[in-house]
């Protein structure tokens, strides 16, 4: 969302931003460097632009190959410090990101919470003995210097047509691209002609050393509740209530809309926790429904929905996974950077 009026202050941001780059760029402001691999997917602006996806597809690929690790901030949990997800956690202790990662994968690789990035991964490789780290949403997090950067930009909001804030919604100039290795354009549509594709790289305008690569959303052909599943075909008999809490919901609600026209959709802001207002505003809606009916949601909203008693046996969420096109030439830059460190 563009805000025009306020232009002036994005001069103030770009100016602060400006300078702390450019202390990183010169060496004034420390960035500490690992010997061990590490991997940053993050982005220029706020709010969905695929990161989540892209950390889980980087961590399944790599723990087949190398004793992997995910760290991630832990945002919206009500914890403080450097914590390690297993199954005594909840979202309230590493946050919703982190726990789903968990419940999908268990203990395929380590996944790890902590504000404080650097003390964060030091810990997690020297204790965890990993080959590889994955770092959540650390692009601007410059105090790790990563070996390498993975850019995700939406392909219906290209940080090329954004602003910095708070008249876009850019956390840091566009120059920033130039720190990527990898410049990932997410959420693209199914049919995406090769005049498309062109026309985003002539706009990127990848240095020599960058590839870009094109992915979209890839929904599972069920949706899962506690202890059932239902295929996705089955849902045009439903009347369904559609839960959100992330940044964008509009590719689910798209992609929803090719199963069911019956649909009530309560949009939540991203990494919402929800009260037990919230739960009975829900319930309500649930209940004006007709006689078959059921509550969708995210895989990301589904470990927090699912801590309610009276929403576990009725909430299904609908898995995704990213797909992205040369997705064996991406593998191969991935293992040939992890294989070099």
């Amino acid at each position: 969302m563009k805000r025009w009026y306020l232009y002036p202050f994005s001069l103030g941001y770009h100016l602060v931003t400006g300078i702390r780059n450019t202390m990183y760029d010169l060496g004034i402001f420390k960035s500490t460097k690992f010997n061990t691999p590490i991997i940053n997917v993050g982005n220029l602006s706020v709010g969905g632009s695929g990161k989540s996806p892209m950390v889980m597809y980087l961590a399944q690929y790599l723990s087949k190959h190398y004793r992997t690790g995910v760290l991630s901030r832990g945002y919206g949990r009500l914890t403080k410090g450097y914590a390690v997800t297993n199954y005594e956690s909840n979202y309230k202790m590493v946050g919703d990101e982190a726990m789903q990662l968990f419940e999908r994968f268990k203990n395929r690789f380590v996944i790890a919470v902590s504000e404080e990035r650097v003390p964060g991964a030091q810990k997690v490789i020297s204790d965890m003995d990993l080959d590889v780290l994955v770092l959540d949403d650390a692009m601007q997090h410059r105090a790790i210097k990563a070996g390498f950067n993975i850019l995700m930009t939406d392909f219906n909001d290209p940080y090329f047509k954004d602003h910095l804030l708070p008249a876009g919604d850019l956390r840091e100039s566009r120059a920033g691209v130039k720190r990527a290795d990898v410049i990932m354009v997410s959420k693209c549509p199914d049919e995406l002609t090769e005049e498309t594709k062109q026309y985003y790289i002539s706009r990127i305008r990848p240095l020599y050393n960058q590839k870009v690569f094109f992915t979209s959303i890839g929904y599972d052909e069920n949706v899962y509740g506690r202890e059932k599943m239902l295929p996705d075909n089955n849902l045009n008999y439903y009347d369904i209530l559609l839960i959100t809490g992330i940044a964008n919901p509009k590719p689910l609600v798209e992609h929803l809309a090719k199963f069911s026209q019956r649909v009530k959709h309560l949009k939540f802001r991203d990494h919402h926790n929800f009260s037990d207002d919230d739960i009975k505003k829900i319930i309500a809606e649930y209940k004006k429904l007709g006689e078959y009916k059921l509550i969708l949601t995210t895989e990301k909203d589904y470990v927090r929905l699912k801590t309610f008693d009276y929403l576990r046996d009725i909430v299904y969420y609908w898995p995704i996974n990213v797909i992205i096109d040369k997705k064996e030439e991406f593998n191969q830059l991935i293992l040939d950077y992890v294989r070099r460190n």
